[in-house]
């Protein structure tokens, strides 16, 4: 199965009734896909009656229609994301977005969405130009999440499959309400970037630690110090995974190495082809 086909096959649809489809339809065309319950919201004439009469209750037709998609992507490009044991996060992040965009066929949208707005993406245009686009309006300028997401908010059509990269350590808990909107607006699907150092913090004895994104401290790094880390990053990315199920997002976690494998691990893919 390809990442498209897993998309179209609805493996997360907004939650409530009445926000719209996650696409827009071209034609008739549809495979069978499989019989499930009904939801509010389903379309009444993909009702089996048949089934549903066996069934006791109400039975949907579940189909892969021939459609055409809006795929688009936010990636946080901050200095905290330019880290990495062998190479920076940001790497697999935009190997991950260009994976996504490049999904699309011809008739699907691609937008790279950034803080002061939208990239121009017209519905042919190949996913290296909308990279390219979205590459020179993020350039020198810091990681905007909250101003990301309301560009996001205002112009990306209800169902758009939306994909969101980053390590998250701006995403306090005052984001929930907007992540929960988006959950039921959006077809959304959050990468979490993995801390390079999640499996060993590579420090000893009295060290100068600096912050990706500015200031510093002298610390003593010993046994006691490392297990309280290694706890603390298991704990804040479990945390993440939840708070994003919790709002309806699919998630997966960014590994540095591979940006396309992280992507498909997402979609229980065993890779994107």
């Amino acid at each position: 199965m390809t990442l498209r086909e897993a998309l179209l096959r609805g493996r997360r649809r907004p939650r409530l009734a009445g926000v719209g489809s996650p696409t827009s339809y071209r034609g008739d065309g549809y495979e069978f896909v499989e019989l499930r319950a009904y939801v509010p919201g389903d379309d009444v004439r993909r009702v089996d009656w048949a089934a549903t009469a066996r069934a006791g209750a109400l039975q949907t037709r579940v189909v892969l229609e021939d459609v055409a998609l809006t795929l688009a992507s936010i990636v946080d490009d901050s200095a905290s994301m330019h880290v990495g044991r062998a190479r920076p996060l940001r790497l697999a992040a935009h190997e991950a977005e260009a994976a996504w965009l490049g999904a699309g066929v011809a008739d699907d949208r691609r937008i790279a969405v950034a803080a002061d707005g939208i990239t121009p993406a017209a519905i042919a245009r190949s996913a290296p130009a909308v990279l390219a686009d979205a590459a020179s309006r993020r350039r020198g300028r810091p990681f905007d999440l909250a101003g990301t997401l309301r560009a996001a908010r205002a112009a990306l059509p209800r169902g758009t499959a939306l994909l969101a990269i980053g390590d998250w350590f701006e995403l306090d808990d005052a984001y929930d309400g907007q992540l929960a909107e988006f959950g039921t607006r959006f077809d959304c699907t959050a990468l979490i970037a993995r801390d390079p150092w999640y499996d060993e913090l590579p420090l000893h004895g009295l060290v100068r630690i600096r912050g990706a994104e500015g200031g510093g401290i002298r610390a003593y790094v010993g046994r006691r110090e490392r297990t309280a880390f290694h706890r603390a990053v298991r704990v804040r990315e479990a945390d993440l995974l939840a708070r994003f199920a919790r709002a309806n997002w699919r998630t997966g976690i960014l590994h540095e190495a591979d940006g396309r494998a992280s992507l498909a691990a997402a979609f229980g893919l065993r890779s994107l082809g």
